[in-house]
């Protein structure tokens, strides 16, 4: 089924969450009681609230997206490019600039969206950021109404299941198991929140989210049984 896909109409993406404030102190006291009961089941009795709350980002109603990255495929005969680019500073500057590119290039029916474990994580994060921000929802992230088969969303980790619900197979495992050059090479997802916020390096969390969403394009091209993508086909705008 993927193989019969255009690739060119295809968005692979992923997103770099953190906390929405840097200390657990910094929040009012309301969302600090909420926080308080959100986290309880993770943490149990092993940590605080307030020591659990460097995992907050992975929660949409706590953290914010500091990043956005996405590539997309093209062909001029026999030359093959993936183009890759990133959103970042102000969250709503990055989900206004990521809406626009949805609505200015991948609206059609044909366009699709895909990520590493998007349909739980990357697609429903930037739903629930752009309503909290309350932005209107572009077409392909509002699944209202929506049938399964209509949902324009693609996700490796999904097809990588093959219908097993049992496990979940992480992007670095699954780069390594398939012979992709891993983009774990420098920061994983737990350092992301002392990159923003201690070391205030953007940039390196840039290139990460950037790897990331090359390797889900390689991903991707592996279920097909298509050649991985070179360095030289990466470009980075």
């Amino acid at each position: 089924m993927i193989n019969k896909l255009n690739l060119e109409n295809i968005l692979f993406l992923d997103i770099e969450t953190v906390p929405e404030t840097q200390h657990f102190s910094e929040l009012d006291d309301t969302k600090q009681v909420l926080w308080d009961a959100k986290s309880q089941y993770q943490r149990k009795e092993d940590f605080t609230a307030e020591e659990f709350y460097e995992r907050a980002g992975i929660w949409a109603e706590f953290g914010k997206i500091v990043c956005i990255s996405v590539g997309y495929l093209t062909f001029q005969g026999n030359h093959r490019r993936f183009r890759v680019t990133s959103f970042y500073g102000d969250e709503i500057t990055i989900l206004k600039d990521f809406k626009t590119l949805l609505i200015s290039h991948f609206s059609q029916a044909k366009h699709l969206l895909c990520a590493h474990n998007g349909k739980e994580f990357d697609f429903p994060y930037i739903a629930r950021r752009m309503i909290i921000h309350n932005m209107e929802l572009p077409y392909k992230l509002n699944l209202f109404g929506k049938k399964p088969w209509e949902v324009p969303h693609l996700d490796t980790l999904e097809l990588w299941k093959f219908g097993d619900y049992k496990t979940y197979t992480s992007l670095k495992l699954l780069t390594n198991v398939l012979g992709i050059p891993s983009p774990k090479d420098d920061i994983d997802g737990s350092e992301v929140y002392r990159v923003y916020y201690e070391d205030k390096n953007i940039d390196r969390i840039i290139t990460y989210c950037e790897k990331d969403t090359i390797a889900v394009a390689q991903i991707f091209l592996r279920l097909r049984g298509e050649d991985l993508l070179s360095d030289d086909e990466v470009i980075h705008v």
